[in-house]
């Protein structure tokens, strides 16, 4: 870059066909984009004056919601079972450790490939399928009824 007052150059990046066994990508396809703005050197150079650049995904929050949202619903990845009221729900180790010190440690506790976890039972199945839709998306909807305070 030869001067400071240059527009950054934006590249939209996609996983190349021979990476994922698809043909590229078609016009209105929902892939995420990958915006690469380059970063105005003069800011950031080390001693050795490399340039660095800034790597920036799209409303990466809201798709990593809806991506962990999808692989609960179809099951995809699943490696931890809950149980309760005769009933059961498939869900992801990774995503219950990162959202609740309860599941974190109990988790680490019986470090078994696909435990199956049997609630307390005062834990209703209705009730442990809203904690788990909040644990994956991060807001629920309920009812007021719904709402109780013990």
């Amino acid at each position: 870059m030869s001067s400071n007052s240059e527009t950054p150059k934006k590249h939209v990046l996609y996983p190349s066909a021979n990476q994922t066994n698809k043909s590229p990508p078609k016009q209105g396809h929902h892939l995420p984009k990958v915006t690469l703005p380059k970063v105005h050197t003069s800011h950031i150079q080390s001693a050795s004056q490399h340039q660095y650049y800034s790597l920036r995904w799209n409303n990466y929050q809201n798709n990593l919601t809806d991506m962990f949202h999808e692989l609960l619903n179809s099951e995809k990845f699943v490696d931890v079972t809950l149980a309760c009221e005769h009933n059961s729900l498939k869900c992801h180790k990774v995503v219950l450790s990162a959202c609740s010190t309860f599941f974190q440690k109990l988790l680490m506790d019986n470090p078994c490939k696909h435990p199956i976890i049997i609630m307390p039972p005062e834990v209703a199945f209705a009730d442990l399928q809203f904690i788990i839709e909040f644990v994956y998306r991060g807001e629920i909807d309920v009812s007021e009824a719904e709402l109780q305070v013990s």
